[in-house]
This record gives C-alpha cells, sequence and structure tokens, in this order.
C-alpha cells in the first residue's frame, strides 16, 4: 500500500512538472528557433540577455525551493497556518530581488551586455530586447513565488495549464511583431521581448485570480502577504541563504558557458545557444523529477516515518538511473532533427553538433547526482551540503579549468564545453556516499497548537 502511494505521489506530481517545464522552455526554444530564422546576431543577443534572466531565475528557485522544503514538511503533518507565513517570507524576497534587478538594469543595460560579449551588434541588439523584457521581472517573481507553494501542496496542473497559455500567446505574437506579419512592424528582438512580457502578465494575472478563488487548502489572501513573522524569517534564513549560495554558484556555472563562448566567436555563441536550449529541454524530466523527490520526501519526514523515507530514497535513486540512461540516449538521437530547424551557418551547425553529442553523455550523470542532491539530500531539510559540493567544483574546478582552456591553451569550444560540465561526473561520488551513508534528514517543522 505504502509502495502503491509512493508511486502515485510522486508520478503525479513528476508528470506534471516535466511537461510545464518542457512547455516553458518551449517558449525558450520558439523564441530561439524563430530568432535564428530571423538573424544570428539577433539571437546571440537574446542569448546573452537570457543569462541575465537565468541567474536570477536561479535566486527565485532558491528562495521558492526554500519556501517548498518547510513547507512539505508541514504539509505531512496537515498545518497550514505556519505554511502561510512562509510562503509571505519567500514573497516578500522574491518581490525585492525582482526591483532590485530592474534598478540595475534601467541603469545599466550595456555594462549588464559587457559581461556576456565583447561584440558591438549583439551588445546593440542585447540593450534592445532588455529595454522590455525588464518589465517581465516582477510579474515572474509573483508567479514562481506562488507556484513554489502550490507544488509545495502537490498542486501542479495549474503551472501545466499557465505554461501551455504562455506558449501559444508568446508563439503567436512573436510569429507577428518578430517578422512583422499582417501589416505590423517588423520588430525583431523587441518584437520577441513584447510577447514575452504580455505571457508572463497573463500568468501571473491569472495564477492571482486561482488562488484567490480556486486554490482549497492554503486560502492564502492579501493579508496573509502583508505579514512578517520574524520567528519563521530565522529559520527560513537558515535553509535559503546556503540554497543562495548554491543556485546562485549554478547560474554563475551556467553563465560561464555563455561569457566563454561569447567571447571565442559568434559562431560558438550562436551553437551554444541551440544546443543548451535542447538540452535544457531533456533536461526538463531530471529537474521535474528533484521537485516531485523533494516535494515526497519533505511530506514523508513531516510524517515522521524515518525508515520509509530511506526506502523511499533507495527507490528514487533507481528512478534517477534510469532516467538519465534513457534521457541520454534520446538526447543523442534527436539532436540532428532539432538542429536542422535552425538557420545556422555551417561553423555553428558543427559546433552546436559537438555540443550535444558531449551533452548526451554529461546528462547520463547529471540525471542522477542532481535530483539524488536536490530532491532528495535537500527535499531532507539538508542544504549546506549541496552548497559546499557546488562552491569546491564550480569554483576550485569547473570555472579555473575553463577559462585557462578557452583564454590560455586556446583549445576548440567543444573541449571548452566538456570542462564547464565537468563537475557532472565529480559530484556523482559525494552525492551517492551522502544519500546512502550520510546523515540527510532533518525535521525543520514545529509544534503548533492549531492546523489551520
Amino acid at each position: 500500500m505504502k509502495d502503491r502511494e509512493f508511486y502515485k505521489s510522486f508520478f503525479r506530481l513528476y508528470v506534471v512538472l516535466v511537461l510545464q517545464n518542457i512547455v516553458t522552455l518551449s517558449v525558450n526554444l520558439a523564441d530561439n528557433i524563430m530568432l535564428g530564422s530571423y538573424g544570428e546576431v539577433s539571437l546571440s543577443g537574446v542569448t546573452s540577455v537570457n543569462q541575465i534572466q537565468f541567474l536570477y531565475q536561479q535566486l527565485l528557485i532558491a528562495f521558492g525551493d526554500g519556501m517548498v522544503i518547510f513547507c512539505s514538511q508541514y504539509w505531512g503533518k496537515k498545518q497550514f497556518a505556519p505554511m502561510k507565513k512562509i510562503i509571505a517570507l519567500a514573497m516578500h524576497f522574491g518581490i525585492a530581488i525582482a526591483v532590485i534587478l530592474f534598478a540595475v538594469i534601467s541603469v545599466f543595460p550595456e555594462q549588464a551586455m559587457l559581461c556576456f560579449t565583447s561584440d558591438r551588434q549583439i551588445i546593440e541588439e542585447g540593450v534592445r530586447y532588455l529595454h522590455t523584457i525588464r518589465f517581465t521581472y516582477l510579474f515572474f517573481a509573483v508567479t514562481q513565488m506562488l507556484l513554489a507553494a502550490l507544488r509545495s501542496t502537490e498542486v501542479a496542473g495549474i503551472a501545466l495549464r499557465l505554461s501551455v497559455m504562455a506558449l501559444v500567446v508568446n508563439c503567436g505574437i512573436n510569429y507577428v511583431l518578430i517578422f512583422g506579419r499582417f501589416g505590423t512592424p517588423e520588430l525583431g528582438v523587441t518584437g520577441a521581448a513584447i510577447g514575452t512580457l504580455t505571457a508572463r502578465i497573463l500568468e501571473c494575472g491569472i495564477l492571482i485570480f486561482y488562488v484567490a478563488r480556486k486554490e482549497r487548502y492554503l486560502r492564502l489572501k492579501l493579508t496573509d502577504f502583508l505579514k512578517m513573522d520574524w520567528q519563521f524569517l530565522r529559520d527560513y534564513l537558515k535553509i535559503t541563504l546556503p540554497l543562495l549560495i548554491l543556485c546562485g554558484l549554478w547560474g554563475i556555472n551556467t553563465a560561464m558557458q555563455t561569457v566563454v563562448l561569447g567571447h571565442m566567436n559568434s559562431a560558438a555563441i550562436a551553437a551554444n545557444s541551440a544546443a543548451s536550449n535542447l538540452y535544457l529541454m531533456v533536461k526538463s524530466a531530471a529537474v521535474g523529477a528533484a521537485s516531485a523527490a523533494s516535494v515526497v520526501i519533505g511530506k514523508t519526514i513531516g510524517m515522521g516515518d524515518g525508515e520509509l523515507v530511506k526506502k523511499y530514497a533507495r527507490k528514487l535513486q533507481i528512478l534517477f538511473v534510469i532516467l538519465g540512461i534513457t534521457g541520454g540516449i534520446f538526447l543523442y538521437f534527436i539532436r540532428i532533427p532539432i538542429l536542422s530547424l535552425y538557420d545556422l551557418s555551417p561553423e555553428a551547425m558543427v559546433l552546436a553538433n559537438h555540443f550535444l553529442i558531449i551533452l548526451s553523455v554529461v546528462y547520463v550523470f547529471m540525471a542522477y547526482q542532481m535530483p539524488a542532491n536536490a530532491g532528495i539530500i535537500k527535499g531532507g531539510g539538508c542544504v549546506e551540503f549541496g552548497a559546499k559540493l557546488d562552491s569546491i567544483c564550480i569554483c576550485l574546478i569547473v570555472i579555473p579549468l575553463s577559462c585557462y582552456m578557452a583564454f590560455v591553451a586556446d583549445v576548440s569550444p567543444a573541449v571548452v564545453v566538456v570542462c564547464l560540465n565537468i563537475d557532472q561526473f565529480i559530484k556523482c561520488v559525494p552525492v551517492f556516499w551522502k544519500v546512502n551513508y550520510g546523515k540527510w534528514m532533518k525535521k525543520l517543522t514545529k509544534e503548533t497548537k492549531t492546523s489551520g
């Protein structure tokens, strides 16, 4: 009975989260395919700007994951009042980050672009895109915090529906405004930004309506977000600060791929855009597994059954290994059909093909260690392990080695991509040891007198 309940809980969340991630990334993939057809410089400019978006998204993920780790344990105990207080804290931090980023980008757009490329044409296209896309930051923060709150109660269907809506709206507007169809002006990257902004506003508005009128468990109201509970703030930050380090390092590591390749040549950055978007699409399976595992593990810890948690951790690891092998093979075989959709130069096409062959091998190892770390260890309340591991791998190995190979040894971009992803191989051993032989289960909930 417990095994059936485990698989039912995991796969119900997993399937919806994977589909939601795929649809969300399809928005970016559609942008890239359309902009790739429009022009390689435009594609490179938007790709560089998206690294800023990625870093911002990583910060929001940290605040959202900190919320989910706490709330999933309270969800296991069916205590809703503490969950509301933690959700309010996460929302405050998410909005604060959005406001700060908007201000920085508004004042220093060119300086932000210079972090990722030195090509003047790419910078100009990126600044045009930033001029509009910066207005999405606040809407995106509110949406991500509310979706994380719903995910902690095992509600994920609304996220999928919102993502499908965003895909349809964004692709429709992009097709019209990027190329100037149906008598509209040809806006290029500005048209792509308008499409994304429209989709983000609709997403946020519909989600707020859903939470206010349809959601059954938390019953969040505006007044819930106007309170600050200092008792929970300390505990929340204790969990979230290591997550900020972890997500920040991962964001920097991913952005470094654009920084390093972007300073090599324009073909490399266009190839990286095409390859990384497909890789991220397939990676959705691993991301969904990590998110679903985190909720299932946290909920089970909240129920107080430690032996059952260990049993679930063993079952999840087997699923992650199967996922990695399957995903790596799938990525290898779909790379050519997907790349054929891009209008890339011959040099960029060859590089993109080489990058995807490398990433199909990387995926096998990533799909085990990332969900095991983020889903089991982090979901169990042990967030310090991941922060320490990433600090060592990224700061002491990946970044120094990649920069040396790119700027000193002057190796090919394909070798640089191997160096940028070498941590995915290294992390497997310490993650396996921690899950199976280390201590990672932590009870984070406080005893409360009421349940809601």
